[in-house]
């Protein structure tokens, strides 16, 4: 899944890339991806791009000809969405229901630059919403504070008295915008804490550890990503992770095995030598193993 320093780097390409072309025509192979109808995709022909900018880990294209008659095209990639830039496309619309190809948009011409959203996968769980203002969509107007936003004295307000486990935590949206699975994986890792530490119960020196992890990771990571061609951002991502993904081979720190906890959808990994005192995790929601 696509999280903050992919989508920021996809932002970064298209302001290379899309800024001041004209739409000529937006195409869509997938009705279902479209979470809004007024006003209608087909709005977008003959406006301006004059933007991109990320909002948590959705990713907004900003068209203002006018100051008080702005539109964002904004998606959410989820799992296995992906921008694709395309220098030059098919001028025949797609068939609709063929291929992950779910929206086209054409800027200058027909047939000329732009850019795709796909998905690949049986999950279609891509978004796709127009909106006058990104408040509108419903993700991002519960977003919390952004992860790269935060100082150390916000980010220790924002864990003070809170219950969950640090990995659920970090992942909420709702509480910290941007991370997901596989970064909070490395942030932890670096951190050298437990997935299954209670936020609440950090010390000030834990806090700390937590607090430059993730600003470290983000950063590497954005300043990795940013500047890359969107078809190379997947491939950049797997090569900087360290644990996450990489169960069964060594840590690159201690050089113990990686291992995973596994649930009914999802997973994710860690180092026992690095962050639990040696002691593997039990692979099942209920552990009790919480240091």
């Amino acid at each position: 899944m696509p999280e903050l320093p992919e989508v920021e780097a996809l932002a970064h390409h298209l302001r290379e890339h899309a800024i001041y072309r004209p739409v000529a025509r937006v195409d869509i192979a997938s009705m279902s991806v479209l979470k809004t109808f007024d006003p209608p995709v087909t709005a977008l022909a003959g406006r301006v791009v004059t933007g991109a900018a990320r909002y948590g880990k959705f990713l907004a294209v900003e068209f203002a000809d006018r100051p008080a008659d702005s539109l964002h095209l904004i998606t959410h990639l989820s799992r296995a969405g992906w921008l694709r830039w395309h220098d030059q496309a098919a001028a025949t619309p797609p068939r609709p229901g063929r291929g992950p190809l779910a929206l086209r948009v054409h800027l200058d011409s027909v047939g000329g630059p732009g850019f795709d959203l796909t998905e690949a996968g049986t999950q279609k769980r891509l978004s796709v919403y127009l909106v006058a203002d990104p408040q509108e969509v419903p993700g991002i107007a519960r977003l919390g504070p952004d992860a790269l936003a935060l100082t150390r004295d916000e980010f220790a307000a924002l864990l003070h008295g809170r219950t969950e486990r640090i990995k659920n935590l970090l992942t909420d949206q709702t509480v910290l915008a941007g991370i997901g699975n596989a970064y909070s994986d490395e942030i932890l890792h670096t951190a050298k804490l437990s997935p299954y530490a209670v936020a609440g119960r950090l010390d000030a020196e834990r806090v700390d550890a937590l607090f430059a992890a993730t600003r470290d990771v983000l950063t590497d990571a954005v300043e990795r990503s940013v500047g890359m061609r969107a078809a190379e951002l997947k491939s950049e991502k797997r090569s900087g992770l360290r644990v996450h993904a990489r169960a069964g081979l060594p840590c690159p720190v201690c050089g113990d095995v990686i291992r995973e906890v596994s649930f009914a959808s999802k997973s994710f990994q860690y180092c026992p030598g690095c962050q639990t005192g040696g002691r593997p995790l039990a692979d099942r929601r209920l552990s009790r193993l919480v240091k």
